[in-house]
């Protein structure tokens, strides 16, 4: 989850000839230069003048060099894996492929460090890493939210939740995208060292020293692109196409002729969430777009995204983007430049089918589905009791502003 509360007990304990104090980053040709960049800069510089603890960094190479990153930048690490032997965290910053496997010599390099009780962490898509290593099987996890729905699909042990900007389960780690690195590795020094510490490091690094919200405020794709290929496209598509009618998750299963339970389970694997976790998100989405290009009234805009009341709008919309409506507007506004159009006025949006829509509008679209599929009870109503694919209601599903994912740890 993403807090800065103590992290859970692993239950390990390191070995001897593991130190709490080292680092190993591990590197991998075609990895992101900027994801690998976060964890050096953060662990690798003394900054013991400034209050921060000092940290030792060994950079490890995961194959052979040399090790080729953005631009065409050659990168030499000094250090191979049997380094990671020394570490008691060891950080893998990025993964260059998705669609690629690991070096299997470096995913065993990780399940031992694991076995002898060393903290690992995987930013971005570093988490495909640790997957393929077997070491989220079981465990909540999130990663870039364009990926999500891709390591969910490929792994179907981990619990992925694309909203977060970090989960910490205590012994194993995982971020979002790009910045949300920071995030992560800031989180590591305010465990260790206190808030001071990682408020000190912040402070250098000239970065908020921890953000509120996750993910949600920058997703702009409602499916990953290759649902094209899978069964459920046909559903979604009529759901699409049939934006203004009201209908709940029931009817969606019974056009995929999928028992809920069934339809609950392979929409998960498809797109990282659950049906009415999406739908949710689909509609706040949606509210999101009408904020920023009508002059929509609130009590009209949670009309138009099908909730049932300006209050329950508000309610989710503050819980996935840490604001109210109107304040987002404002704020929204404020920013954009004088004379800048917020984009196409309304009834132009509304009269576009969802494949004429430019992708950013798509998933406004997409949101309206959210709206009819979930219905006007907001899961309150017939057959969304199981809302959230497990079993729990769906009132359940937002306690505390942030889904409850089986397997997850909560910190104490």
């Amino acid at each position: 989850m993403s807090q800065d509360s103590a992290a859970p007990e692993t239950g390990r304990k390191l070995s001897g000839r593991r130190r709490r104090e080292v680092v190993a980053v591990l590197l991998f040709s075609g990895g992101p230069i900027f994801e690998s960049s976060i964890p050096l800069s953060v662990f690798g510089i003394d900054r013991q003048d400034a209050g921060v603890p000092r940290y030792r960094l060994l950079v490890c190479a995961g194959e052979d060099g040399p090790l080729r990153t953005t631009g065409g930048l050659e990168l030499t690490a000094p250090y191979g894996l049997e380094a990671i032997s020394r570490a008691g965290t060891v950080v893998v910053p990025a993964w260059r492929s998705i669609t690629s496997p690991p070096p299997a010599e470096a995913l065993d390099a990780l399940r031992r460090a694991h076995e002898e009780g060393a903290r690992i962490v995987g930013l971005c898509t570093g988490a495909f890493v640790l997957a393929a290593a077997g070491l989220l099987d079981g465990r909540p996890a999130t990663t870039h939210w364009m990926y999500a729905p891709t390591l969910a699909k490929r792994y179907p042990s981990v619990h992925v939740d694309p909203r977060e900007l970090f989960v910490d389960d205590g012994d194993v780690l995982t971020s979002a995208g790009t910045a949300a690195g920071i995030d992560l590795c800031l989180h590591i020094v305010r465990t260790d060292h206190g808030t001071e510490a990682a408020g000190a490091l912040a402070r250098r690094l000239v970065v908020p020293p921890r953000r509120s919200g996750g993910q949600e405020r920058y997703l702009d794709r409602s499916l990953p692109e290759e649902i094209g290929a899978d069964p459920l496209a046909e559903v979604v598509a009529w759901a699409l196409e049939h934006l203004h009618e009201q209908f709940d998750v029931e009817t969606l299963a019974a056009r995929a002729y999928m028992s809920r339970r069934t339809f609950d389970r392979r929409f998960r694997s498809l797109t990282g969430s659950a049906p009415l976790q999406w739908l949710i998100t689909q509609r706040v989405l949606q509210a999101q777009r009408l904020l920023e290009t009508s002059d929509y009234s609130v009590d009209e805009v949670a009309g138009r995204c099908g909730f049932r009341s300006p209050v329950a709008l508000r309610g989710h919309f503050r819980r996935q983007l840490g604001s109210s409506p109107a304040a987002y507007r404002a704020a929204y506004r404020a920013r954009r430049p004088q004379g800048d159009p917020a984009g196409p006025p309304p009834a132009a949006v509304e009269s576009m089918v969802p494949s004429q829509l430019p992708p950013a509008r798509r998933a406004a679209a997409a949101g309206a589905t959210a709206t009819s599929a979930a219905g006007p009870d907001h899961g309150h109503g017939p057959g969304h009791g199981h809302g959230h694919g497990h079993g729990k209601p769906h009132a359940d599903a937002f306690t505390g502003g942030r889904a409850a994912l089986p397997g997850q740890r909560s910190a104490p």
